[in-house]
C-alpha cells in the first residue's frame, strides 16, 4: 500500500482506534475524528488528508450532511461510507452526494484497504487534471 493520509470519522471510538491501528501498521497517516464538526475541522487544519472514512449514522451531524460539507468545502478529498445499517437507498444516496464508495460494517480489513488504494489513486488522477487545466487556462490567456 502506498503511503496515504486518512481521517478516519465514527461515533464508535473503538472502532476508530482499532482501525487507526491497523492502517497506521500499512504506512498510513491516520487522523481521528468522532462527529462531523471535529471531521471539519480536522480537515481545514490538515490540507494533507486524502481520503475520509465517514460513518453514515453518528448522533449530531449525520453521516450524509457531513458528506456534502466535505464535498463543499474540499472537493477533490475522497470520501468512503461506512455504515452497520446499509439499505440501497442510503448508499444510492451517499454515490450521489459524492461519496467514493460505500462498505458496510464490520467490513474486512483488505477491502477497506484496497478501497482506500483505489480512492488515493482516483484523488491523485483528478489534482494532476485539475494542475493540467489551470496550465491549460494560462496558456490560452498568454496564447
Amino acid at each position: 500500500m502506498t503511503d496515504a493520509t486518512v481521517l478516519i470519522v465514527d461515533d464508535e471510538r473503538g472502532f476508530v482506534e482499532t482501525m487507526a491501528k491497523r492502517l497506521e501498521k500499512r504506512n498510513m497517516t491516520v487522523f481521528q475524528a468522532f462527529g462531523g464538526d471535529e471531521a471539519m475541522d480536522l480537515l481545514a487544519e490538515q490540507p494533507t488528508i486524502q481520503v475520509v472514512i465517514l460513518d453514515m449514522k453518528m448522533p449530531g451531524k449525520d453521516g450524509l450532511v457531513v458528506l456534502q460539507e466535505i464535498k463543499e468545502a474540499y472537493p477533490l478529498v475522497e470520501v468512503i461510507m461506512l455504515t452497520g445499517h446499509a439499505t440501497v437507498p442510503s448508499a444510492v444516496e451517499g454515490i450521489q452526494h459524492g461519496a467514493y464508495d460505500y462498505l458496510m460494517k464490520p467490513c474486512s480489513f483488505e477491502d477497506l484497504n484496497q478501497k482506500i488504494a483505489e480512492a488515493v489513486a482516483l484523488k491523485d488522477k483528478h489534482e494532476e487534471e485539475a494542475v493540467e487545466a489551470r496550465i491549460g487556462n494560462i496558456a490560452q490567456r498568454m496564447g
